[in-house]
């Protein structure tokens, strides 16, 4: 059930991903409350900031930071990440170059925790980086890593095999000193490491080592840091593509899209938006991730539709499509969002406009939907909740995309503990 509504103030800003002004990182202050969500938009580079303190039913608009703020402050476009900071500013990673539109640039946005008026950059200049995306910082270890997606002329517009090859995809983990807010590494993943998404450290603060989710060469790489105080990266999962009939290529890649790790470090979860499916793993041992779950939650390859898949390593038929009720969901499984107690896997089911469009042409009419996820946390095992299940193609002024899940009291994706917070 849908039980408020909160219009932006324009059309094609490109809503996608967000944040809070405040998380687990301002443990201890007082004067710090998580009361405002924060929404980058990917077209327009403006960003919302949405008051959910204090009617927390009724979301209001709080303030509009107009994108000539922040190109004019930061020379940065295409905001998508967003990270409180213990000092009490907001940080928001980009991905576009404002002197140069189009082409891709690494930066970081900083807010006024309070204002949020843009004070400026993060890092230290002249080190920005080829291509920006997400990004997680361990303050006990003095490092933050970002991934990057590709340049803006490139993603904006759809996908194109052929920006691959021209290089406007990334495939890095750059590293960066946190005090010093200066580039020290770059880990160049290649061929197997293409497109590098969304990133994560173990929630241990202790922890020196994470995952990170390879889109378009669906891997997941285990990243650590070596005796010698350098990081690394190794791949530890390998999601086999398919061989397809009547698809644009004749393989078609899982696309792994998110990825989460449940908060006692114990599971990962990943989405494979092209292929339909959702897997958990058990990650006791890091370095050999054991898949214990496995749904699919529609895709492209369903037994009914219009591809053929001729050759799969992992599946003896083609998945069948779901119905919740009715209505069949169109797209595949994207953004996921774990409850704190891990027992709870909430899905939607689209990635951004123009690649819904092109992958998912019936996810514009049919509008996405949420669903909901139970969680075997014993064993391993995940169980669509038929009782569940939000359809936005029914929304007043017509079929919207649903994208990312937060919720009010913290989550798995945004919440960064520090030490001190390690026993709590």
């Amino acid at each position: 059930m849908v039980i408020h509504r909160l219009p932006m103030r324009y059309i094609d800003d490109e809503v996608h991903h967000s944040g809070w002004n405040t998380c687990s990182s301002c443990y201890g202050d007082a004067s710090k409350c998580r009361d405002r969500l924060i929404l980058p938009c990917l077209y327009s580079s403006r960003i919302y900031i949405v008051d959910v303190g204090t009617e927390p039913r009724k979301p209001r608009l709080f303030k509009t930071v107009e994108p000539e703020e922040v190109t004019s402050k930061t020379g940065l476009t295409t905001p998508h990440t967003t990270h409180c900071l213990a000092d009490g500013h907001v940080m928001i990673s980009a991905m576009g170059d404002a002197t140069r539109p189009g082409e891709g640039k690494g930066g970081f946005i900083l807010l006024d925790g309070k204002t949020f008026d843009v004070t400026g950059n993060w890092e230290a200049k002249g080190h920005d980086t080829q291509y920006g995306y997400d990004f997680w910082y361990q303050p006990y270890h003095n490092v933050m890593i970002s991934t990057e997606w590709g340049a803006p002329k490139a993603f904006l517009k759809g996908f194109d095999p052929a920006d691959v090859k021209n290089g406007l995809y990334g495939h890095s983990l750059n590293v960066y000193d946190w005090e010093k807010h200066t580039l020290i590494q770059t880990i160049d993943m290649g061929a197997e490491g293409m497109i590098p998404l969304e990133i994560r450290f173990l929630h241990n603060p202790m922890a020196t080592e994470g995952f990170v989710g390879c889109a378009l060469s669906s891997n997941v790489f285990r990243f650590y840091r070596e005796s010698n105080g350098q990081w690394a990266a190794e791949k530890v999962i390998d999601v086999n593509s398919k061989k397809v009939e009547g698809w644009a290529l004749p393989e078609m890649p899982g696309l792994i899209t998110d990825i989460l790790l449940s908060m006692d470090d114990r599971f990962m979860y990943f989405s494979n938006w092209l292929h339909g499916d959702i897997r958990q793993y058990d990650i006791t041992n890091t370095r050999q991730p054991r898949l214990v779950g496995q749904i699919f939650l529609g895709g492209s390859i369903c037994c009914d539709g219009s591809v053929k898949v001729s050759e799969d390593k992992e599946l003896t038929e083609q998945p069948k499509p779901l119905y919740m009720g009715e209505k069949r969901v169109q797209g595949g499984p994207q953004m996921i969002q774990l409850s704190l107690d891990g027992q709870r896997l909430y899905v939607t089911t689209s990635l951004y406009s123009n690649w819904d469009k092109q992958f998912y042409p019936d996810l514009m009419k049919s509008g996405s939907v949420m669903l909901q996820i139970d969680v075997n946390t014993e064993s391993g095992g995940l169980t669509l909740n038929k009782n569940f299940f939000v359809d936005f193609g029914k929304e007043p002024c017509g079929p919207v995309l649903a994208h990312e899940i937060r919720y009010p009291g913290g989550d798995c994706t945004s919440d960064i503990y520090l030490t001190n917070t390690a026993n709590l």
